[in-house]
């Protein structure tokens, strides 16, 4: 990267706080140091001392750190003013810099430049930001892990295999009169099936990494009184939602989040579906509709006098989404807390108003994430990893089957399309747009 503008921003959170800092990076890094320190500082150690305005007064004592390039975060010139956290301060830091010829950075320019210029691949680049919004320790650990290159060494080799056997491929084309086929051992074919579990393994984590950044979405679904609310409220083990005797209580969507061995668990409250002629009930139930619709597993609450669930309430076009029986009130029956499987779902026979098998539910919740008690193995991933990951599975597959029909050409061009796709997940291939994107949510400072 050829980058001649200079950049400052605020490293640290917005407010007060002990401790405020500053970062600069670019060339003008240390001429800056030179006018606001009076020297440039010894590379990488702590300088204590004040801090000058473009005036000349003083503006704060503090703690300055010089990186020189390429050794830094960016790659660039870095200087780092660390002084106390006031915002009055930390505003006087950046004004002096920018009289000095920075610029204001934007969202996650920091990081966009470590990555332009080699200090880091996309997927570490995303995964600074991961850690910083992780909610979970569990979150945070399998951020440090594609920090530290677990997930694009993963990448890395699948794309590196693709690459030697596309040599095999290659090689055939251009030996066709020559009579000599690389291919007819079934090596290749072995290869790319093996190619094809790897990616299949990887997929598996980053699906449950998705999850676990993004959390679990859960719907909660039911007629009126079927003690909905009161389920959400077993849940959080927090009186999030009213609850009465009065059917139709809940009229909007109510949200809230907990966590389940590190996950996040966005449980989503619904009104009651049934026929109202109420134009308020009925948009609480449109939205119900939606919510249930997006939601990643739904809870069909009803009541334990009403015996079976009635499927006939829930919005078409959720074929295939986990559905969770929960046959709630059973102390108003004779039926007895526990688990049911049946043939087509599982049922969870509880009581919520006194949290009687809400250690069940969250364990098949858990169960149905895929996420252990330690997470290894998960890989913390975005969307964009996901589909990148299910494109280069299709073309694997797609090689095979050209590769039964003796297309050659065909075949070459689909190990391309699967180094293509998993070298976007690294940043190999990637355009302005995508960068734009992804660094456009980091937070200013990184």
């Amino acid at each position: 990267m050829n980058n001649t503008t200079t950049i400052c921003a605020l490293a640290s959170a917005l407010g007060q706080g002990g401790i405020g800092v500053v970062r600069v990076s670019g060339m003008l890094a240390g001429e800056i140091a030179q006018k606001m320190l009076g020297k440039i500082p010894q590379a990488r150690y702590a300088h204590y001392g004040s801090f000058f305005h473009q005036d000349g007064y003083e503006i704060d004592k503090g703690v300055a750190l010089f990186f020189p390039a390429p050794h830094s975060f960016t790659g660039e010139d870095v200087l780092e003013l660390q002084g106390h956290g006031s915002m009055v301060v930390m505003r006087l830091l950046l004004e002096t810099s920018m009289s000095l010829g920075a610029v204001a950075a934007e969202p996650g320019e920091f990081s966009k430049r470590a990555f332009l210029n080699g200090k880091m691949d996309l997927v570490q680049a995303e995964a600074v930001a991961d850690i910083i919004d992780a909610s979970s320790q569990q979150s945070a650990r399998s951020a440090l892990r594609s920090l530290s290159g677990e997930f694009s060494d993963q990448v890395n080799a699948l794309t590196q295999a693709l690459i030697e056997l596309r040599v095999f491929v290659e090689a055939t084309i251009d030996f066709s009169d020559e009579e000599i086929d690389f291919l007819a051992s079934g090596e290749v074919k072995q290869k790319i099936e093996q190619i094809e579990q790897d990616i299949q393994v990887i997929l598996g984590a980053a699906q449950q990494g998705a999850i676990l950044r993004e959390g679990l979405n859960v719907a909660i679904a039911g007629k009126p009184n079927a003690g909905k609310s009161s389920l959400l409220n077993a849940l959080t083990q927090v009186p999030s939602a009213i609850v009465t005797d009065i059917a139709g209580t809940t009229r909007d969507v109510l949200k809230e989040t907990i966590h389940i061995h590190g996950m996040p668990l966005n449980i989503i409250d619904t009104a009651g579906l049934r026929t109202s002629e109420d134009k308020v009930e009925q948009e609480g139930i449109k939205r119900a509709y939606s919510e249930i619709e997006q939601a990643d597993v739904v809870l069909l609450v009803f009541d334990a006098q009403d015996k079976v669930p009635d499927f006939s309430i829930l919005p078409s076009g959720i074929e295939g989404k986990p559905i969770l029986l929960i046959k709630n009130k059973v102390d108003l029956t004779s039926d007895v807390v526990g688990v049911v499987h049946l043939e087509c779902h599982t049922q969870l026979s509880i009581c919520a108003k006194h949290s009687k098998g809400i250690d069940l539910l969250r364990q098949k919740l858990a169960e149905i994430a895929g996420l252990s008690d330690t997470g290894e193995g998960v890989l913390l991933a975005r969307k964009r990893h996901i589909i990148a990951l299910e494109s280069a599975l299709t073309a694997v597959r797609d090689a095979l089957a050209q590769l039964d029909n003796s297309a050659v050409e065909l075949l070459a061009q689909e190990l391309r399309q699967a180094a293509q796709d998993l070298g976007s997940i690294t940043g190999e291939f990637s355009s302005d747009d995508l960068l734009g994107e992804i660094f456009s949510s980091f937070c200013i400072g990184k």
